[in-house]
């Protein structure tokens, strides 16, 4: 079993538990009452044209199974409003609670405490979960292609634009990318990180985000360490990092993303 089937087992258990407390109906409900999404995919620049800016996709992120522990965050609400104040396009937030100690009180209290458009990050395996993020006021969900058969990712992909969010869709090889821009992905992740080993090889970036059409948006993903690695990722065709360790451990995460979305702009513009 691989760490992604591992994960995926765990998450399908704890759905489980979700929806016996809350049948799907009653879920479709919360959800039609919840406030209208907001446009993620412009707040990543996909309507701009050309795009010279990077956008930072930040995240609250307190646990990995790469690396254990990242950090406390004692105030999700807090780090999430600086994230904001340092310019951060979207916010993500971990749910997912076995992996990652993440949970939908930390999506509800930076869902109260930012007006930015919000990612739902954790491992969609079934409708329930893209109606739930709904509820909760999510205005983008995460769909792990590796995790998902075509049938799956065309079907989520349809009923989250349909609940009027937008989806990021992960990749991880070349024929990934073509399952994704098949079904009709306008926002692509390439996560440089091994599902199966947890390595991260950030060179992957540049060999994949060619094949991405120019009219998605292009997500690097995974091994953010400093702004030399923005540099890199903007230089090969990122339009937008999302980082989560580097700036859950930093103790001044708004300057990060600022310092982040700089490098960014300087590589873009050199390759324009």
């Amino acid at each position: 079993m691989t760490v992604l089937d591992d994960i995926i087992a765990g998450v399908r258990e704890d759905l489980e538990e979700r929806r016996a407390q809350l049948p799907l109906e009653e879920l479709k409900q919360l959800a039609a009452q919840a406030p209208a999404p907001r446009d993620a995919y412009a707040a990543l620049g996909g309507a701009d044209e050309p795009r010279r800016r990077l956008r930072v996709i930040a995240e609250v992120k307190r646990s990995s199974p790469s690396k254990g522990a990242l950090a406390k965050i004692a105030d999700p609400a807090e780090l999430a409003a600086r994230y904001q104040q340092g310019g951060a396009a979207v916010i993500s937030v971990l749910t997912e609670q076995r992996r990652f100690h993440g949970s939908l009180a930390d999506f509800d209290a930076v869902r109260a405490a930012v007006d930015l458009p919000l990612l739902r990050k954790d491992f969609v395996v079934d409708e329930y979960q893209i109606w739930e993020a709904r509820a909760h006021g999510a205005d983008l969900v995460l769909l792990i292609v590796a995790a998902l058969d075509d049938e799956q990712l065309r079907a989520f992909l349809a009923l989250a634009q349909k609940l009027g969010m937008d989806a990021l869709v992960e990749t991880h090889t070349a024929e990934e990318i073509d399952r994704a821009v098949a079904v009709g992905a306008r926002i692509i992740g390439v996560n440089v990180r091994n599902l199966k080993t947890l390595d991260v090889d950030r060179s992957i970036f540049a060999a994949l985000a060619g094949r991405i059409p120019a009219g998605a948006v292009v997500v690097a993903e995974s091994g953010v360490r400093d702004a030399a690695d923005v540099e890199h990722y903007a230089a090969h065709g990122a339009n937008a990092v999302l980082v989560g360790e580097a700036l859950v451990r930093d103790n001044t995460p708004g300057q990060a993303i600022a310092d982040f979305t700089a490098a960014g702009a300087a590589a873009i513009a050199a390759r324009a």
